[in-house]
């Protein structure tokens, strides 16, 4: 009975850190996503509004035209901050979220922004766990998964491999997996349950200061899930 007893405090003391430590990680995290609805939320292009859906507490985001359609945050003045949700991929798919998105004024496309990329398994390495970059006039750069890249003053780049990056297998098909985006001054991390999975810092004079934040549908016919959509403004 000692030992029984012994064995069930350690597993409530093992609980309690736990919770614990899962406190501190998410402290300063406020929702973004309430659950419910998609208030503080807009579709663009506004037509592709039929594409957005909350459903038992779910963003579901489902293409329904040949056209890249995003979710986008209110707040069209983020700088500094931290980002984390769920996803959940149910088939074939290339989507992800982009951060300090700002309206393209060239007309190349509808935002220039960081683009944090996600897809299924298979998908391969310059778009699961990958950063892109949609820029307007700049020249756009490789970040596959496995990455930290530096992009230098005068355009130039380099490149190195990450120490214990995140792998293929630290990834849960068709189940959902979290993901952490940091945002800090000219420096992007990208994390996928909890392993580091690409990251660069942008030295251009032209680097994106701010914008707010979209969820992508990237191609017709394919459906994404997201949850626990949080913001930590550092």
């Amino acid at each position: 009975m000692g030992r029984h007893l012994l064995f069930s405090c350690f597993r409530i003391l093992l609980c309690l850190t736990s919770f614990v430590f899962v406190a501190r990680a998410d402290k300063g995290f406020e929702p973004i996503f309430d659950g419910k609805s998609l208030a503080g939320w807009h579709a663009f292009p506004p037509e592709s509004s039929v594409d957005w859906s909350v459903v038992n507490g779910i963003i579901r985001g489902k293409g329904s035209a040949k056209r890249q359609s995003y979710l986008v945050w209110r707040d069209e003045n983020l700088g500094d901050f931290e980002l984390k949700f769920s996803y959940r991929i149910p088939g074939r798919v290339n989507t992800g979220v982009s951060i300090r998105m700002r309206p393209d004024t060239t007309g190349k496309r509808a935002f220039e922004s960081y683009h944090a990329d996600i897809g299924h398994v298979g998908i391969g390495p310059q778009i699961l766990g990958a950063w892109d970059f949609h820029f307007a006039t700049r020249k756009e750069y490789p970040c596959k998964r496995g990455t930290s890249l530096v992009i230098e003053t005068d355009g130039s780049f380099t490149t190195e491999p990450i120490e214990d990056c995140l792998t293929l297998e630290d990834i849960h098909p068709q189940q959902w997996n979290e993901a952490h985006v940091i945002a800090q001054g000219n420096y992007f991390r990208f994390f996928i349950n909890g392993k580091l999975s690409s990251e660069f810092t942008d030295n251009s004079p032209d680097y994106f200061t701010q914008g707010t934040i979209g969820l992508q549908i990237h191609d017709p016919g394919m459906s994404v899930e997201f949850r626990d959509v949080r913001l930590k403004r550092l």
